[in-house]
């Protein structure tokens, strides 16, 4: 039997490509959205009470990464990307039915519009239900997960003094913590882990609608080295 699904609304993200999203939620306390609703759920009824909850679970769609076939297994990052192993055991975004859950900061409320943070979504994607979180029932302190047991340690982030000063000047324009948001992702390292690339390869994101690009003087380190406009 097959079942549809309608969208109530899509968030507009500071990511603005797939590369260097966290690859969880939380990790980044600094990216920030908003949950913009679509009717009917864009009146105040469907959101009354949401402001006395700290946190949501959101379930949604990875709307660029649907696939036509189902994958039985998968190699996830944290295991190296060459390893594979059941897509059930994992969160990878090559899902059955493409859906995604993260538990996500709700800072305020603003009508039909939901303002968030630590988030790890795309720009433009599509949501399918809010979910309040609650903390007795969610937060489950003897669980246990042998294939990610702890957040991968992260990398340091170093800075060159132009790339610096462009972060800050374009975080005052945006309103935004920019420097904190870049620090956080690449703290992460999100390039590919089966990639060791050279000192003087460069690599590069879209956060908000600024263009990031840094290299890698030293396997443990990344260096920013501007921040512009796209």
């Amino acid at each position: 039997m097959a079942y549809s699904v309608e969208p109530i609304g899509f968030v507009r993200s500071c990511f603005k490509e797939k590369f260097a999203i966290p690859r969880q939620p939380q990790l980044a306390p600094a990216a920030r959205g908003v949950l913009e609703l679509l009717p009917p759920f864009d009146q105040g009824e469907a959101v009354q009470g949401l402001e006395q909850v700290s946190h949501v679970w959101l379930l949604f769609l990875f709307h660029e990464a649907l696939e036509d076939k189902p994958r039985l297994k998968v190699r996830p990052p944290r295991l190296g990307g060459n390893k594979s192993i059941g897509v059930f055991a994992t969160r990878a975004t090559h899902r059955p039915n493409g859906i995604g859950q993260s538990v996500v900061r709700l800072d305020k409320v603003e009508g039909a519009r939901l303002h968030l943070s630590g988030i790890d979504l795309l720009d433009g994607t599509p949501v399918l239900d809010i979910k309040p979180y609650v903390p007795y029932a969610d937060n489950v302190p003897a669980a246990v997960n042998a294939i990610a047991s702890a957040a991968p340690e992260p990398i340091a982030v170093q800075w060159l003094d132009a790339g610096l000063a462009q972060a800050r000047t374009h975080a005052m324009r945006l309103g935004e913590p920019l420097v904190a948001l870049i620090e956080q992702c690449l703290a992460q390292d999100p390039r590919p882990a089966y990639q060791k690339p050279a000192p003087e390869r460069e690599y590069g994101a879209r956060f908000w609608d600024v263009d990031v690009r840094w290299h890698y003087p030293r396997p443990d380190c990344i260096c920013v080295l501007e921040v512009v406009l796209s």
